[in-house]
């Protein structure tokens, strides 16, 4: 039906309006997407007061799924539980990936080919799937960069690497917490800037 011409501007008026409230829709989507994934630190942090323990005995897992004793583990195994609850098995993805780009993989330990019991569970080899299929970030000594879900690798004191989660919560002077294992079981500490920031990432499991 044919609109009058003061019905054409209540109409467009109308209509601007209408835009208006979608964009701020849309920017509250976009915004809720940069804040992170919660559900990572939230399962992550379901570990603490379970996994209480560090052994980094080699251990013969089962496949897919395969797990230490849920009371003990290393420093990748409290990322590769967050992400099992989440549905992804990183024991799988890193194996796979592996498998068929063993050369993209580091040559640290002389390995000729893969090893489903270990390999998901050495930090520069997640470090490198994460980089291959997620996106790798930039190191900075800014807080707001390091957003929950997001993973950091550090070089510690004694020259090891470790792995670690970022924590949807912060310390008082705002810098977020980590969810990670680095002697004592899991546990939610204050320490991103404490060691040496060897890499930073966000990594997304792929849709079922």
């Amino acid at each position: 039906m044919p609109l009058h011409p003061s019905d054409w501007r209540d109409w467009w008026g109308g209509m601007a309006r209408h835009v208006g409230m979608l964009c701020l829709l849309v920017l509250s989507v976009v915004q809720v997407a940069y804040a992170g994934d919660m559900r990572l630190p939230q399962a992550a942090r379901e570990q603490v007061g379970v996994t209480v323990t560090y052994d980094p005995a080699y251990r013969r897992l089962d496949y897919p799924g395969g797990d230490v004793d849920p009371s003990t583990g290393v420093c990748t195994d409290v990322v590769i539980r967050a992400f099992r609850v989440l549905g992804d098995d990183l024991q799988v993805r890193v194996h796979d990936d592996m498998r068929r780009h063993f050369d993209a993989y580091p040559k640290s330990w002389g390995l000729r080919s893969t090893d489903r019991n270990i390999d998901h569970r050495r930090v520069p080899n997640l470090q490198t799937f994460f980089t291959r299929h997620g996106k790798r970030l930039p190191i900075t000594m800014d807080a707001e960069d390091y957003q929950p879900g997001d993973i950091v690798t550090w070089r510690l004191s004694n020259g090891l690497p470790h792995i670690g989660l970022v924590s949807d919560r912060r310390s008082r002077e705002g810098v977020p917490l980590i969810l990670h294992n680095i002697g004592a079981g899991t546990q939610e500490q204050d320490m991103l800037f404490a060691f040496e920031i060897t890499g930073h990432y966000r990594y997304a499991p792929p849709a079922p």
